[in-house]
């Protein structure tokens, strides 16, 4: 299977956002968390609705289209620029600059991706990708035209502007004007460094140190560069498992009897705890070596006063359980669901300004979770399946980038597509892990799904 690639637009925001011959905007202390340094990659597809007159995508999401969206959200046209080595970096825009919008077609149809494995080949060319040399674009764009009618939707871009919420935001204005709407009501807002800056000076109310370490190599290598330091020449693989929502009621109804009266936790602790227990488990790690789990957690309404609609940066903090393999492998699985559910607790205001201060204080110093850390995210309600450029919601909504929150080795949480039969029973589990690791791993997937 095969993408040709036809074309490539360079489209610019119209107008362009500046007359000057830069402008240099800065970020928020959580757009720069070493973490975010990385790009993200995220592919829909889309079917031809039945019994409707077939569209063009190329001629729908046109150069037009994006240059309009691109006008309201122009600093993605920019490129990352440091003041000096190791700075925390900035968006610099010019009146020329341009995201590339990629035109590729294919003699696939739609029904053959049903084969794919989530790490296929084929399914990363329908997504462009961007390395992170100086001056390289921050976002690029791919529409997929398949034999059969559907189309690919495929995006690439750098954490450090935005994170899912914020490129829906965006993605979510282009399908706007594909329907010939006029501007949003609800207009994209920069303000980073007012918002989510540093106070002054820095002052840490929480413990935060005790879950982050300092490590110089960081700054040097970035935040996944000691990855390879777990197991060498390990090969990471990726796979799916279906999930259905009896199984998952099953699971929580026998931990909240475990746990006792007034416990009631939710599928995402309940699935994340079982998971991470599996992994590791089959990891056989020394008793002793300490292991996290982390997830994300939008703090948009945490704050006090929240995030002002229309802000599109980075808007989560990473939350963090930890223990040693031998306490994770060997407690009862309803207290690690406890823990799990215990954490998000101690996220309020106070907690987020902190974090933004231990930013502040340490990231010259290289902060980093360590190496064994369980990256956790849940996509089901974040709009990603919801986004409609006139064929209608996606068909399959997935990401095809695997460094997540510090961590190589991510557990998503994806939902089913609007139409999809399955949609009420379940959804689908997307988990990346060592390849020694699989099978013993695969065993307990089983068995949690009979």
């Amino acid at each position: 299977m095969e993408v040709q690639i036809i074309e490539r637009i360079p489209i610019s925001a119209s107008p362009p956002p500046t007359s000057s011959p830069s402008l240099t905007l800065p970020l928020s202390h959580l757009d720069t968390d070493r973490n975010l340094h990385v790009t993200f990659r995220t592919l829909r597809l889309y079917s031809k609705p039945d019994n409707s007159p077939e569209k063009d995508p190329f001629l729908v999401i046109s150069p037009e289209v994006v240059s309009a969206a691109l006008s309201l959200f122009f600093p993605l046209t920019g490129s990352l620029h440091c003041r000096e080595p190791g700075s925390r970096p900035e968006i610099q825009c010019t009146p020329s600059d341009s995201i590339p919008l990629i035109r590729a077609v294919t003699e696939v149809r739609l029904s053959d991706l049903a084969s794919c494995q989530p790490d296929s080949p084929f399914l990363n060319q329908l997504s462009p990708d961007l390395d992170q040399a100086d001056n390289t674009p921050l976002l690029a764009l791919q529409i997929t035209r398949f034999s059969c009618g559907g189309f690919a939707f495929g995006m690439c871009v750098h954490h450090v502007l935005c994170d899912g919420a914020g490129a829906n935001q965006f993605l979510g204005c282009i399908a706007h004007f594909t329907r010939g709407e006029s501007r949003p009501v609800i207009q994209p807002l920069w303000d980073r460094t007012e918002l989510l800056g540093p106070r002054i000076p820095p002052t840490l109310h929480v413990p935060i140190d005790k879950t982050l370490i300092l490590d110089a190599n960081v700054v040097k290598h970035g935040t996944y560069w000691n990855q390879d330091q777990c197991g060498g020449s390990r090969r990471l693989v990726k796979e799916w498992f279906d999930v259905n929502n009896k199984c998952v009621e099953k699971f929580r109804n026998r931990l909240n009897e475990e746990a006792g009266l007034g416990f009631n936790f939710t599928t995402f602790e309940a699935l994340s705890a079982f998971i991470w227990h599996s992994r590791i488990k089959a990891s056989q790690l020394n008793s002793d070596e300490v292991v996290k789990m982390v997830y994300s957690m939008n703090i948009s309404k945490i704050l006090d006063p929240p995030l002002p609609a229309g802000y599109w940066g980075n808007v989560c903090v990473p939350v963090y359980v930890t223990l040693t393999a031998h306490e994770l492998t060997n407690q009862p699985l309803w207290e690690i669901t406890a823990m799990i559910r215990d954490s998000k607790r101690y996220i309020n205001n106070e907690y987020v300004i902190s974090y933004i201060d231990f930013q502040e204080l340490h990231f010259a110093k290289g902060i980093t979770a360590g190496t064994r850390v369980s990256a956790f995210t849940d996509w089901r309600r974040l709009g990603h399946s919801e986004l409609d450029f006139g064929w209608g919601p996606p068909i399959s909504v997935m990401p095809l980038s695997w460094k997540l929150l510090g961590s190589v080795e991510p557990c998503f949480f994806l939902p089913y597509s609007a139409d999809d039969r399955k949609e009420n029973n379940g959804f689908k589990i997307l988990v990346c892990l060592d390849e020694a690791n699989l099978e013993s791993f695969k065993k307990d997937m089983k068995i949690f799904l009979e």
